[in-house]
């Protein structure tokens, strides 16, 4: 159900009456919990998650210029060289490479923000990571998010002959990449780095940050080492739901608690983390659909009426999230984020 709140507004200026000075209030009903926001920080951002697999670069390019005419924010590509989940015959489709992609949007775009969810690690040597990324900030004038993750698609690094290390591996190795990218893109000056995976001697980052420095996301709420390596080494957080774990409030919250916990622990303030969401979202009312993306995708996924979504999301706003970017629109689909538009964003306005 929709929820009505009762806001008080004061005006500017004060009216006198009687030689006493006044303020005058109103009562604004606001049909929609997120119709009106007093007292907020930063208004919520939107961006979409562009499928860049299965796909062709019409459909893609033409999401893109929706989306710079549009109200949106921030637009995303994947980074994946075979598309998940494929089988032999359907490791032929397309899967454009994340990096070359959005680097393309930047010279498609003037306003949107840019970035891949996520970068796999075990692709590219940190140090050519954070060069590739100091010439899209650049290029693009400061609107590049470098954002990483640990990798763990196994079969493209069959595919392409990298390794595929264990866990541990692949999280020692993405700390220390993390380390060493932060480094380079907060400095100009020559940096050296000697760690068990990864060394680079006198390293300069040039072009590097475009203005300030380029925000890293780190992907992945793993609770013991991704956490931690975004309490160290990162700006933004970014549950995804397409993870398996679901959408709730709740889960957010638990991991967002355990991210403050390692901030504590290693002198950081949590206030400093930017926190987001990849949320799959299905504007419906069609029950059999929502009780199946439910089920696959996990408890709270975002399913259902645009006043539930709404809603959804102005518990998230609540709770300290900055941005959404919403998964699961199709390529091309300029109708679809057009009605996302008009009946979700324009609600955050």
């Amino acid at each position: 159900m929709p929820v009505d709140r009762r806001v008080l507004v004061s005006l500017a200026g004060p009216t006198r009456q009687a030689g006493l000075v006044k303020r005058v209030w109103f009562v604004i009903i606001v049909r929609s919990a997120r119709q009106l926001i007093v007292g907020k920080g930063s208004v919520m951002e939107f961006g979409v998650q562009v499928n860049v697999y299965r796909t062709n670069w019409d459909a893609v390019k033409a999401s893109v210029d929706a989306m710079e005419a549009g109200d949106w924010d921030s637009v995303w590509f994947a980074d994946h060289f075979i598309p998940p989940g494929a089988n032999h015959e359907q490791e032929a489709l397309t899967a454009f490479e994340g990096l070359s992609a959005i680097a393309f949007a930047g010279g498609m775009t003037k306003k949107l923000r840019l970035g891949n969810l996520v970068l796999g690690n075990t692709y590219r040597n940190p140090g050519l990571t954070a060069k590739i990324a100091g010439t899209i900030d650049t290029m693009s004038e400061g609107r590049f998010t470098l954002a990483i993750g640990a990798g763990w698609y196994k079969r493209e690094h069959e595919a392409y002959g990298w390794t595929f290390p264990s866990m541990k591996e692949r999280q020692d190795r993405f700390e220390e990449a993390c380390e060493i990218i932060r480094l380079l893109v907060h400095t100009e000056d020559p940096v050296d780095f000697n760690g068990t995976y990864y060394q680079i001697d006198k390293a300069r980052l040039s072009p590097g940050s475009y203005d300030k420095p380029i925000p890293i996301m780190v992907g992945g709420t793993g609770p013991k080492r991704t956490l931690r390596t975004l309490a160290k080494f990162g700006d933004v957080m970014n549950l995804d739901g397409w993870a398996g774990g679901g959408m709730s409030l709740e889960y957010y919250q638990h991991k967002a608690q355990i991210l403050d916990q390692h901030c504590e622990d290693v002198g950081r303030d949590p206030a400093e983390i930017r926190r987001t969401l990849l949320m799959p979202c299905y504007l419906t009312e069609d029950q059999e659909m929502i009780d199946r993306v439910v089920k696959g995708l996990g408890p709270g996924t975002v399913a259902g009426s645009r006043q539930y979504i709404v809603d959804r999301i102005g518990g998230f706003q609540d709770a300290g999230i900055a941005e959404i970017m919403f998964g699961g629109v199709p390529s091309g689909d300029v109708e679809m984020l057009k009605r996302f538009e008009e009946q979700i964003v324009s609600a955050f306005r």
